[in-house]
């Protein structure tokens, strides 16, 4: 028997049966085979010269983006603990 789910939209009077979702694809794969085949995608991209090259500057500021991000949510990890005891 096929069970299904029930989705009500905001404002529309008609309700919407649908398949309860299933995993596909990568979702399914172990984390091993999902990075074995995201690796074989990765040497074709570079043997065709379609994949990504880094320019030190792309470097420089993603790095920077990293490092910005990283100091944010420390400060407000810090912040939600101070809140949460008092």
């Amino acid at each position: 028997m096929v069970s299904f789910s029930t989705i009500e939209h905001e404002g529309v009077n008609d309700i919407v049966t649908a398949p309860p979702r299933r995993r596909r694809g990568f979702a399914v794969m172990s984390p091993e085979k999902q990075r074995e085949i995201a690796s074989k995608g990765g040497r074709a991209a570079h043997e065709q010269g379609t994949a990504h090259e880094w320019t030190v500057e792309e470097a420089r500021s993603a790095s920077q983006k990293s490092g910005h991000v990283k100091r944010h949510r420390e400060r407000d990890d810090q912040g939600e603990g101070e809140s949460a005891g008092g």
